[in-house]
């Protein structure tokens, strides 16, 4: 049943032009031959990273068998169509050249972004990211309270030596009063304009004199401690950069290519589309 399921599985994939046979290399051995052409370990594997997800996260060594078996049957069941010539029906012919559009298509898109993700513009990328990283962090707790009048009370509790986490604890109306007002670390543009301001104004240790007003209601906030936060590291970010520059490069090749042709919509029924 399993081998059934992966076959038809294998099948879909290959159908639909999602797979291309590898060139041979002296680490890229031949896995089998079929009257005469020979399939590759690399072919093998790519098959195996394009299955579905169900199939692609067993490891390949459980599945090689049957994979393989998957690519013979390909292999036979293509050569007998050949040699039934039905890769000459006008029908056939249609639907090999759409795989065959999909395909070039898949391959000068991927050409282009590699030519573009070498080690050169990574760096460079993650150059950019490590200046904007290099941000002031504040790490805050505060007090929330409903009215002016009740958050004065406290600020004299806390000019008095009352614990501001313990003060937190007893009168916040805030989420984190359990937690002791404790806000954690964040940065600016994280936080309402009136709140941010205060809290970035305060000395470590320091809490506001006055209380502070937001929409959420009155505030005192005490500042604990400030730091620069600290830039990930490449190996982190790689994956996130190799993503962005692949996003930018397929998109400008596209444009550049769409911005050199002449194209003309149409709506579904075939009348001219209107310009929007």
């Amino acid at each position: 049943m399993f081998r059934r399921h992966l076959a038809i599985a294998a099948i879909t994939v290959l159908s639909v032009g999602g797979w291309t046979p590898a060139h041979g290399a002296d680490d890229d051995p031949v896995v089998a031959t079929v009257n005469g052409v020979e399939i590759l370990r690399s072919e093998v594997q790519e098959a195996h990273q394009l299955l579905p997800r169900e199939y692609s996260s067993v490891p390949l060594e459980m599945i090689f068998p049957n994979l393989l078996d998957s690519l013979i049957d390909t292999q036979l069941s293509a050569a007998d169509a050949r040699v039934r010539k039905i890769d000459q029906e006008e029908e056939v012919k249609e639907q090999l050249a759409g795989i065959e559009t999909r395909l070039l298509q898949r391959i000068v898109l991927q050409r282009e972004i590699d030519a573009s993700l070498t080690e050169e513009t990574i760096q460079a990328r993650y150059d950019e990211m490590i200046k904007k990283s290099g941000k002031e962090e504040i790490h805050v707790r505060h007090i929330l309270l409903k009215t002016e009048d009740e958050a004065k009370a406290v600020i004299e509790e806390l000019g008095k030596g009352g614990d501001f986490a313990e003060l937190a604890k007893q009168r916040s109306t805030g989420p984190t009063g359990p937690a002791g007002g404790d806000l954690g670390f964040f940065g600016k543009g994280q936080m309402v304009p009136e709140f941010e301001a205060a809290a970035f104004a305060l000395e470590a240790g320091k809490h506001t004199e006055v209380p502070v007003q937001t929409q959420f209601g009155w505030h005192i906030i005490k500042m604990d401690e400030r730091r620069v936060a600290e830039p990930p590291k490449l190996a982190d970010v790689i994956d996130q950069i190799r993503t962005s520059i692949s996003q930018e490069v397929g998109g400008a090749y596209l444009t550049r290519l769409r911005g050199e042709a002449e194209i003309s919509r149409f709506n579904l029924d075939g009348t001219p589309m209107t310009a929007q």
